[in-house]
């Protein structure tokens, strides 16, 4: 016995003596290579390599595509509630919902079966006759406008297939009750705000004050005219006898977060009656429910209610689809053939967003998005109260949020989306949070410790 456990002994000084000399010889990585493999292998969800299948899938399809985006590496190929999938198989939490979109998450089982069912029944029949699901979409629209509080006098929609489109619908309306109210006159001028995005197409860019939109496709439609959000004193010098429309969002999403005064919206809505100017709030990103209420403006006197509202985004959780409510006023003054849309009001895009209107009304469903956006304002509060020098402002309401930074929040949105988080950017130097509506107060808190340990990983 004593000799065995002392040949055991004996070995295991050997191999140990062998496995010291083996190692000796240094590695022949560079030092870039080694920090990026020790970068890499500390975190959860590294943006995919060079030699990856993402890169390769994206250098394969990029030669293809039109350059108009500057996307990351992740290939998202599934999502599900809160969460996309990349191509590697890596989990995300998604605090962007497809840019204001996915408001019943990604997936929603209740639509999903819904687009099997009607792939089977009938997808498009054009605007020259009716289907069922067309007139009952814009039913419910201005049903559920008038329960929320929002645009009293709702009576009609328009239903095309995107934000830009509803946009451009609206300012042919105004500029057509401009022509109604002034025949030989000049009553053509559509008014817009600093900071406000309404769209690509050209007459929803011309209402988008921003050089870096507008510079390469000069000059603009003319008639338009921009001024100040929040300048109470000077909207009447701005809306003139010579307006036709205002156009405005409630709260600015691509602009910063910026929230338009009571104050503000009454005062100008005012104006608007008082020369006759169509009001239109542009509620794609901030309305359907993100603030907690149907419509941004819902919580607003009647004295601040639009003429028109433009919606699209979470009208269709990420089905083509955009809508414009109309009142009666406006209504009136169009004629058949004024306007019109090949695909839009398609009852398919319709039947979906008819369900996602019906969830998206639910008063739990709202008053969760109003509980949910306290998580997030405390737990902002307490990265400004922690990071002073980097954290100068907190801004919006519901789920539609934005954190004013002192730098450029790049390097932050890179390091949490390595960490497994999806943040987005807006206006100049702000961090965007527009998350499914569905996302849970757990999710919240899980997502913002990602985002408080991005911060600190780039200080």
């Amino acid at each position: 016995m004593t000799l065995r456990l002392c040949g055991r002994r004996i070995a295991s000084t050997g191999i140990r003596s062998l496995s010291s000399q083996a190692s000796a010889p240094a590695s022949n990585l560079s030092q870039d290579v080694k920090a990026s493999i020790t970068r890499d292998a500390s975190l959860p969800n590294p943006d995919p390599s060079q030699d990856s299948a993402s890169a390769a899938l994206v250098n394969e399809h990029s030669a293809y595509m039109l350059a108009t985006y500057a996307r990351p590496p992740p290939v998202f190929v599934k999502g599900e509630g809160s969460y996309l999938w990349d191509l590697e198989n890596r989990k995300y939490l998604d605090f962007t919902s497809g840019i204001a979109v996915n408001g019943l998450g990604h997936c929603d089982p209740g639509l999903s079966k819904l687009i099997a069912q009607q792939a089977k029944t009938l997808w498009h029949a054009s605007n020259l006759y009716y289907n069922p699901w067309t007139g009952a979409l814009s039913q419910l629209l201005v049903q559920k406008t008038l329960e929320s509080g929002g645009m009293h006098d709702a009576a009609t929609v328009f239903v095309c297939n995107s934000g830009t489109e509803a946009n451009e619908a609206a300012i042919k309306f105004a500029r057509k009750s401009g022509k109604v109210l002034d025949p030989e006159g000049p009553k053509h001028e559509i008014v817009s705000f600093q900071g406000s995005f309404h769209g690509r197409t050209m007459g929803s860019l011309s209402a988008t004050p921003n050089p870096k939109y507008q510079e390469p496709f000069a000059p603009m439609i003319p008639g338009f005219k921009y001024g100040a959000l929040n300048n109470v004193g000077a909207i009447n010098d701005l809306v003139t006898a010579q307006t036709c429309g205002v156009i405005i969002e409630p709260i600015q999403g691509e602009g910063g977060v910026n929230v338009a005064t009571e104050e503000f919206l009454v005062a100008l809505a005012e104006r608007c009656r008082e020369v006759g100017a169509v009001l239109i709030y542009d509620e794609i990103q901030c309305g359907m429910s993100r603030t907690g209420a149907f419509w941004a403006h819902s919580t607003l006197p009647k004295e601040a209610h639009p003429d028109v509202i433009t919606t699209a985004k979470a009208l269709g959780n990420g089905f083509p689809i955009g809508a414009v409510v109309v009142n009666r006023d406006v209504s009136e003054k169009m004629k058949v053939g004024d306007h019109g849309t090949t695909f839009g009001g398609n009852p398919m895009a319709c039947r979906l967003a008819h369900y996602v209107v019906s969830r998206l009304t639910d008063p739990e469903l709202q008053k969760g998005v109003l509980e949910k956006s306290k998580v997030f304002m405390q737990r902002f509060e307490k990265l400004r109260r922690k990071y002073p020098d980097l954290i100068t402002e907190i801004r919006g309401k519901g789920l539609i949020l934005g954190v004013q930074l002192t730098q450029d929040p790049s390097p932050i949105v890179k390091a949490a989306r390595e960490r497994g988080l999806l943040v987005i950017t807006c206006g100049t130097n702000t961090l965007r949070f527009v998350p499914p509506l569905t996302v849970t107060a757990e999710e919240i808190d899980g997502g913002l410790d990602i985002l408080e340990a991005a911060i600190e990983a780039t200080r």
